[in-house]
């Protein structure tokens, strides 16, 4: 999958395609198994994965077979297609590829179509009730965009993949807006007065219900994730829930507290605001756009330290202008190039921030910059590790 095909993780721009046909002719050649279980739709900027993976642990604790389908991975391929937690097996992976070889190469699918199709029929075979499933990039053109959820979930907009999805937020939030379908729910994580006229309108012409989950929920609860963003994707979560316990999804109070008290033992999510060692304090996560990494590096900013010191790498296609400033002046950088063909230069990184008046060294790995970080620390010290996914996924 990964070498056969272009991987735009790995590589970068490609041809964006220009319809759903692919997708629809593989479930359609599969026997349709999207259309054999419930689902629910998550897209959005920021906090997708978040918010899926709170919604798979609050469902798994009310006793129901909970399908998970996200996007990227961090160590694993397989981490994109779960149940209960547990991620596919190899056998299945290799089988599916195997019985569907000469399908997949003559219709020269992409990996991330091969991707949906291969959790579609995986959650089908295994007799899922329900299955959360996560965009990848957009909406409208998405490849999960083939299901007809119970209900569908729009995070909030930011200003990513603009090479796809436009240049402006209310081009970015109307592709999103995409993912809307007739007749049924859609619940928005965060009001943004200049595009929620974009999901208000489309709510309207299509008769479906809109909900700002920020305008509706209180979010006193507590969750084993760490971050002060997580605040946001639990009470859009909980707006998800409400909604399903209105349709008489059986979810009782006490499966939601022990659902977000253990989302990462219920899931295996990681990556978000995760600590890799305490003395040192050494946290990483996957932010990488500039509305993440706004509530990310403030958190980091907030917590005591006598040091700061950044472990950063990006991909070359990100544009840094408006993320450099967010990083404080007075801290230790670290500057590495994540282990992809699409990782930044470290050197060339480095030249960025040094015009901004962020000094440090560049390193020739993630592990060699985190490593210098170590040494160069006190225990009372702070080391902040990301700026790309592919970087977190080489320290996890």
């Amino acid at each position: 999958m990964f070498n056969k095909l272009p991987v735009y993780q790995n590589t970068g721009a490609f041809k964006y395609k220009i319809d759903l046909q692919n997708i629809y002719d593989l479930s359609n050649y599969l026997g349709n198994p999207h259309n054999k279980f419930k689902t629910i739709h998550v897209g959005g900027t920021n906090g997708k994965g978040s918010t899926s993976h709170i919604l798979s642990s609050i469902l798994q604790e009310s006793g129901y077979k909970v399908g998970l389908y996200t996007s990227p991975h961090l160590k694993d391929f397989r981490e994109r297609i779960k149940i209960n937690g547990e991620s596919i097996s190899k056998e299945n992976v290799v089988g599916f590829i195997s019985s569907h070889k000469e399908y997949l190469e003559l219709n020269k699918l992409s990996f991330f179509e091969m991707t949906v199709g291969m959790a579609f029929d995986y959650f089908n075979k295994q007799n899922v009730d329900i299955a959360i499933v996560e965009v990848g990039m957009g909406g409208r053109l998405d490849s999960t965009n083939i299901i007809d959820p119970e209900i569908s979930v729009i995070t909030n907009i930011g200003l990513d993949h603009t090479k796809f999805l436009g240049n402006t937020l209310r081009e970015i939030a109307t592709e999103k807006a995409g993912i809307i379908k007739k007749g049924k729910t859609v619940v928005i994580g965060e009001t943004q007065s200049e595009i929620a006229d974009i999901f208000t309108d489309k709510g309207t012409s299509l008769k479906s219900k809109i909900i700002f989950a920020d305008q509706k929920i209180t979010n006193n609860y507590t969750t084993d994730l760490r971050g002060s963003y997580q605040k946001i994707n639990i009470q859009t979560a909980l707006c998800v829930v409400y909604e399903l316990q209105k349709s008489k999804w059986n979810i009782c109070q006490d499966s939601i507290i022990q659902g977000l008290s253990k989302v990462q033992i219920n899931t295996g999510f990681s990556g978000r605001w995760t600590v890799l060692n305490q003395s040192p304090l050494t946290i990483c996560d996957t932010a990488h756009n500039k509305e993440g990494l706004t509530i990310v590096l403030n958190d980091v900013q907030s917590l005591n330290y006598s040091r700061l010191h950044f472990v950063i790498g990006f991909v070359n296609d990100k544009d840094l202008s408006s993320v450099i400033r967010l990083f404080p002046e007075n801290a230790n950088y670290y500057f590495c190039k994540p282990n992809i063909p699409r990782g930044l230069d470290a050197v060339d990184l480095k030249i960025l921030f040094e015009s901004k008046l962020r000094f440090g060294n560049s390193y020739s790995s993630v592990t060699e910059a985190l490593n210098s970080a170590k040494s160069n620390s006190k225990g009372t010290d702070v080391i902040y590790v990301g700026g790309s996914t592919f970087v977190v996924a080489e320290v996890v």
